[in-house]
């Protein structure tokens, strides 16, 4: 049986792809002017952000896959294309789940080198990796929240007991 923090993870998985699913539901609601506007946050925008949360997501996966990473600008704009972002969003959530479905403690024992977007060579435990690949989306998702209230669209509820519920009969 899968450790504690294994399931804890595949939890975060899917509550990942739950809640990715109403966040881009919510917008594409204000239309692509909407979505584009510069705004005050870290990437500028909900596309930006949304682009954000993708250009991290590739990296910590191929990282965790043992694969050199180039560099990428972490602003980058890996989608222009709304509508296409948002189908690579739902290949990138099913990829976090397979890689959530094949962790175990063995691997999470492990700590990996790698070298940052600024250069900088880390060495760290996988275990505090992965939390902080679903802690990293949560993160942006919140900025992408608080500027979907600025187009007077009506961010969507995304707390992780709303959307993954717990199974009453244990």
């Amino acid at each position: 049986m899968a450790g504690l923090l294994v399931r804890h993870f595949r939890t975060l998985a899917r509550y990942n792809t739950l809640a990715n699913r109403r966040l881009y539901e919510t917008c594409a609601r204000p239309g692509d002017a909407e979505r584009k506007k510069r705004r005050p946050a870290f990437f500028g925008s909900v596309h930006g952000t949304l682009n954000h949360i993708m250009v991290g997501d590739h990296i910590w996966l191929a990282r965790f896959g043992g694969e050199e990473v180039p560099s990428t600008r972490l602003d980058a704009i890996l989608y222009e294309d709304f509508d296409e972002l948002r189908r690579a969003r739902e290949r990138e959530d099913e990829r976090m789940e397979t890689f959530a479905s094949g962790l175990d403690e063995e691997f999470l024992g492990h700590r990996i080198r790698y070298v940052n977007n600024e250069g900088k060579p880390y060495e760290d435990p996988v275990h505090l990796l992965v939390a902080h690949l679903f802690n990293h989306q949560t993160h942006h998702r919140g900025q992408i929240h608080d500027m979907l209230t600025q187009t007077g669209v009506t961010p969507p509820v995304l707390d992780l007991h709303r959307i993954i519920k717990p199974n009453r009969d244990r």
